[in-house]
């Protein structure tokens, strides 16, 4: 796999006080006399409020229902934490995006850390009890992961090679291929191709519905459950060249287990979602994947790893999904409240690499919060910019 680049705000904060003693003539001709500088007062004195701004402030943070954005939500909380705020435990407010959208616009949560835009769009069109919309009282901040978010679906490498189906939209029309898949799959002869999807409520179900519609898949339905259960399943078909098509992301450690080019292939999408909602769900247009410019839902993925590039002009692999921007989304008048979180929001940085290598030692046991504490020790002249740049803001 191609080597991905990591992209870091380097924000620099020099802070000088100048002093200068003004000398003149004193009207004799005689060289000024000698001054003696003040000691330190207290007022001189590093001022202790300016270290810690969020003093006397709680933040209610919460964190999203999949594993994998755990690591980047315990940063933001430690972080806040050495600006003084006292951050309420993330694992308290766990919620799907269906949730944390309403509740961030009713300022039961303050912010979090795991959108995923414009997978997350929809969320915030909804309307409130008093007839504003939730992104009225929004707004999204800074740049953690731009692109960071490439997801799309997983097919079992030996049983795609077997019967040539490297797109979907090839398995929904090879008989043999689809009579093969149906014996083994969740929903055993009924005909149908049943794919692993996602957890309900996770936007991703819905758009694969709208995926499956759009594309005239009919012979191939997802399967919604907890996500964990499906991909256990989905590793032993794949390590065992059972058929399987299961719906998966980046950053994860669920790539490291499913492994492109190995086990697995990156399965094509012969037709780009678009924005005409055809199933008709709730805010369903902005679930269109090919994005403003209409390039949308490829990626920089070779034939070795995503058979069906090898068909596009452009040597790309034709997802189906746009890359997400995984982004903090905060409470708007929480913001303008807190100049200082508003400013570290803005200035903090990930890597896809370093946080998919925090989620594989999350999935061996380590905690979160210990992984976040290690990762903010080896940067920390990096962090220290950051808290830098939002003690200046305060």
């Amino acid at each position: 796999m191609r080597n991905l680049r990591i992209f870091r705000v380097a924000v620099l904060i020099a802070a000088a006080t100048f002093f200068a003693a003004s000398c003149g003539d004193s009207g004799d001709g005689q060289a000024p006399a000698a001054t003696t500088e003040p000691a330190p007062t207290e007022a001189a004195m590093p001022d202790e409020a300016a270290l810690t701004p969020g003093e006397g402030v709680s933040v209610n943070l919460g964190r999203p229902n999949w594993s994998s954005g755990y690591f980047q939500t315990e940063i933001f909380r430690q972080l806040l934490g050495e600006l003084g705020y006292d951050v309420s435990d993330p694992a308290e407010l766990e919620l799907g995006p269906n949730a944390a959208y309403v509740a961030m616009a009713e300022g039961q949560m303050d912010f979090w850390a795991d959108s995923w835009y414009p997978l997350h769009l929809s969320w915030l069109a909804g309307e409130l009890p008093d007839g504003s919309l939730v992104r009225d009282h929004l707004t999204v901040v800074g740049e953690q992961m731009i692109a960071g978010g490439i997801q799309g679906f997983l097919i079992t490498k030996s049983f795609a090679d077997e019967f040539g189906v490297y797109t979907m939209d090839e398995l929904d029309r090879n008989a043999d291929a689809l009579a093969a898949f149906d014996a083994a799959d969740p929903v055993p002869g009924n005909g149908i191709a049943d794919i692993f999807g996602c957890a309900e409520s996770w936007t991703c179900d819905n758009i694969i519905e709208s995926q499956i519609a759009f594309s005239g898949w009919e012979n191939i339905k997802q399967t919604i459950a907890g996500y964990d259960a499906m991909f256990a399943q989905a590793v032993d078909d794949a390590d065992d060249g059972a058929p399987m098509v299961i719906y998966t992301w980046t950053p994860s450690a669920y790539i490291t287990l499913l492994r492109p080019g190995d086990n697995v292939y990156w399965l094509g999408v012969e037709q780009i979602l678009d924005d005409s909602n055809p199933t008709g769900f709730e805010g369903g247009e902005a679930h269109d994947q090919r994005g403003a410019d209409g390039t949308g839902g490829y990626a920089a993925i070779g034939p070795d790893l995503c058979p069906s590039a090898a068909d596009n002009a452009e040597g790309l692999c034709p997802l189906g999904w746009a890359a997400a921007d995984i982004l903090v989304t905060a409470n708007t008048e929480f913001l303008e409240a807190n100049p200082a979180a508003g400013a570290l929001f803005e200035v903090v940085t990930l890597s896809v690499i370093e946080v998919s290598l925090a989620n594989v030692a999350q999935d061996e046991g380590a905690a979160p919060a210990e992984l976040a504490a290690e990762w903010i020790a080896d940067n920390r002249t990096t962090v220290d910019a950051w808290l830098d740049v939002a003690r200046a803001a305060s």
